[in-house]
């Protein structure tokens, strides 16, 4: 399964439909930009390209940060398979890629969050050898 880093505006491009359609409060009209200036900023996006190599099947967006609790961890902020390709082994190969980056970074940990309601993703992190680490707690103001 081959798995590519989008580095470019016409790579991104390759991904719109998943991250819009993971991410509906993106604005489709700026998005590119903002990615461009995440990436700028340490943000790292994987995808599979699809079977007519028109789009991506499955992406990963994720960065590198250190903090004084956890060290330097890579933190999985975005993971996505549309629905028709789910349950071939996409999420698990773009999990493994993330593996593989940080074990040749010598970084001990990857962290990701997910919604409550998500029990599919769920058995999926927990089979890959997640734990459920925390409570993650917002205050929207």
């Amino acid at each position: 399964m081959e798995i590519r880093e989008a580095t470019t505006r016409e790579e991104i491009t390759l991904c719109e439909k998943a991250i819009l359609e993971f991410r509906p409060n993106l604005n489709p009209a700026t998005f590119i930009d903002d990615i461009m200036d995440m990436m700028k900023a340490g943000f790292r996006l994987l995808y599979i390209p699809g079977e007519q190599g028109t789009g991506a099947a499955a992406i990963a967006g994720f960065r590198v940060f250190t903090m004084l609790r956890t060290g330097t961890i890579i933190y999985i902020d975005d993971l996505f398979t549309f629905e028709a390709n789910r349950g071939k082994g996409f999420a698990s190969a773009l999990l493994g890629h993330i593996n593989a980056i940080a074990k040749a970074s010598n970084i001990k940990a990857v962290h990701l969050d997910s919604g409550y309601n998500l029990h599919p993703a769920h058995r999926l992190y927990l089979s890959q050898g997640f734990v459920l680490g925390a409570h993650h707690f917002v205050k929207y103001i």
